[in-house]
């Protein structure tokens, strides 16, 4: 799907701007309401990260799959999922840095977590391996 929309993408810059810039509004947007109602409700940290993240996630995969199947292949539809995966991925690593330099906003329950956090591990000093 990349490489049959790749030379649109590089021949007509303006129309990928116009999907772009609502997307990369629409996800920042949607997390940073998630994630400041988080924070009022009093999530713990390792339940408002995930349900920020995944609540601005657009799930192009299936919008991908969808478009193709209802639209075709050539579609501005089709065009506009694949200029989706590629702002969404950037920006959702973006918000990870984000939520992960906000962390001590929440309370913290490291052991729900999948992974330790060495922020949360007492005496264990920054850089230090696990």
């Amino acid at each position: 799907m990349f490489a049959l929309k790749g030379q649109l993408i590089v021949e007509q810059p303006l129309h990928i701007a116009l999907i772009a810039i609502p997307l990369f509004i629409q996800t920042n947007v949607i997390f940073g309401l998630t994630y400041v109602a988080a924070h009022k409700l009093g999530l713990t940290y390792e339940d408002a990260a995930p349900a920020a993240l995944i609540g601005a996630s657009n799930h192009f995969e299936v919008a991908i799959a969808t478009a193709v199947m209802l639209f075709g292949l050539n579609s501005g539809a089709a065009l506009a999922t694949v200029v989706g995966v590629l702002i969404e991925v950037p920006v959702m690593l973006m918000l990870v840095e984000f939520c992960k330099r906000t962390a001590f906003w929440f309370p913290r329950q490291p052991e729900q977590a999948t992974l330790l956090d060495p922020r949360c591990i007492p005496g264990l000093e920054s850089g230090t391996e696990l």
